[in-house]
């Protein structure tokens, strides 16, 4: 009897594991794919309604394909500029995966953009914070647009360079990590203000946008403690920001500083941001005072970007599948995994989460691994822009989402990681992880080489 117990215990234990197993490779829930190559972002949610594929398909079109200068023959795709930082979503979001930054030396920084701002002086710019999470530099806005229609100078141009420290580890391991320095070039529209703040962003990949938006606030904030009440040194806080449509202050969830409320606002901030397409969202052509020749071009309509093709767009990004994860049950991925959690990793990329409602009935109640919490977390003074968005510090970023982290090179065929592509490596971003994250990052130095493999062979799995 005892033996048969025994044997039982055994086969329920088994049952457990391979049911864990089975909902960690499952990490976009429902939506899940199994594809791992280079179009392996670009793909529906395996669990939507065939009937909803032409909308995807549409929405791909209107995020894949070029805009154009008004007027145009083209009028659904028309009103691109005057100033801009590409003329297509996809030049940023390769095949739906992340940017890159410019090589050293080169100016040409498509997928990845600078934010511009300055502090907030007066009470009236500090009401306005409310509503704009930051204050534009007076000349160039709140980014720096490096494209131009003819006839219009452009803003000016981005470049990087790096300088080098080393970091030993605890077996006498020597990694080389790169610092950016940011140059803008060639201004047009007079000096930067003195007192400008900056942030160089590589843009980041587009799946399982969905099933982040349909996490319920009630969750983000029960993970939230911005008190370090538990005192273990972890004190992650939701972003307060404004929803245009409902004209309040509600959480953030993303961007790099979690700065955006919903999709559709994201999406048609982008629009305005990066393409100089205006929309019933952000109504205004993207120029400032002294940028005459931008105030004076033409346009291509009022806004140029209708409601119905942006609806399509945000279809779009609310649906591309999560890639499963690769070669779970391999042994040295479940010590890795076991690593991760030993160094509490775990604790702000959170490895489960559920989702609430979604406006779209199959992104509902997913278990989901996103392995992030969607919160703010001070990440020390080496990865701080030193750039305030609503209520996110200088040095406070929104955890990284990391499921599909290890099939970035596949897809895009460049691996660069952290918010302005500093890491050319994994571990190079663990070793960059600061603030909260120290304590984490000091265990992984304190590591051996085969441990550390191990990790990184996990994460890749993601």
């Amino acid at each position: 009897m005892q033996r048969f117990v025994s044997l039982f215990y055994k086969y329920l234990l088994r049952c457990s594991l391979i049911l864990t197993t089975s909902l960690t490779v499952a990490q976009g829930g429902g939506t899940t794919i199994k594809a791992s190559n280079q179009h392996a972002f670009s793909q529906p949610a395996a669990n939507m309604p065939i009937s909803q594929k032409l909308d995807f398909s549409v929405g791909n079109s209107f995020f894949r394909n070029p805009w154009v200068i008004a007027p145009s023959t083209t009028t659904a795709r028309d009103g691109l500029g005057p100033l801009y930082n590409t003329n297509a979503c996809q030049n940023c979001h390769l095949k739906d995966g992340r940017g890159h930054p410019p090589e050293p030396g080169s100016l040409n920084a498509v997928s990845l953009l600078v934010r511009l701002s300055v502090p907030a002086k007066t009470a009236k710019e500090k009401t306005q914070l409310v509503q704009q999470g930051v204050i534009p530099e007076p000349n160039y806005g709140t980014q720096l647009q490096d494209f131009t229609l003819p006839g219009v100078p452009a803003e000016g141009q981005i470049q990087l360079s790096y300088t080098e420290q080393t970091i030993t580890l605890h077996d006498n391991e020597t990694v080389s990590l790169r610092n950016p320095i940011l140059t803008i070039k060639q201004l047009n529209y007079g000096e930067l203000a003195e007192d400008v703040m900056t942030s160089a962003r590589i843009a980041p990949a587009m799946i399982g946008l969905g099933l982040l938006a349909a996490i319920a606030d009630s969750t983000l904030l029960a993970h939230a403690d911005p008190e370090d009440n538990n005192q273990d040194g972890i004190s992650g806080r939701v972003n307060r920001v404004w929803d245009i449509e409902q004209a309040k202050t509600v959480i953030g969830r993303f961007g790099w500083k979690a700065g955006q409320a919903t999709l559709k606002q994201q999406n048609a901030a982008a629009f305005h941001g990066d393409l100089g397409i205006t929309s019933s969202l952000f109504p205004q052509q993207n120029c400032r005072a002294v940028q005459t020749q931008c105030l004076q071009s033409s346009h291509g309509g009022n806004p140029e970007l209708s409601d119905n093709i942006l609806q399509y767009v945000t279809f779009y990004s609310h649906n591309l599948a999560v890639p499963a994860r690769r070669n779970a049950a391999d042994p040295e991925v479940i010590r890795g995994e076991k690593l991760f959690q030993q160094a509490n990793c775990h604790r702000c990329h959170l490895p489960q989460l559920t989702t609430g409602e979604s406006d779209f009935h199959w992104l509902s109640r997913q278990t989901i691994a996103p392995f992030s919490d969607l919160l703010l977390h001070d990440m020390g003074a080496g990865l701080a822009d030193q750039r305030p968005e609503f209520i996110a510090s200088g040095r406070e970023w929104r955890t990284a989402p990391l499921w599909g982290i290890g099939l970035t090179e596949t897809v895009v065929g460049k691996a660069y990681f952290l918010h302005d592509g500093r890491a050319r490596n994994l571990l190079e971003a663990i070793l960059w992880h600061g603030g909260e994250a120290e304590s984490s990052k000091q265990q992984v130095i304190k590591m051996s080489k085969a441990e550390r493999d191990n990790l990184i062979q996990f994460l890749l799995s993601l």
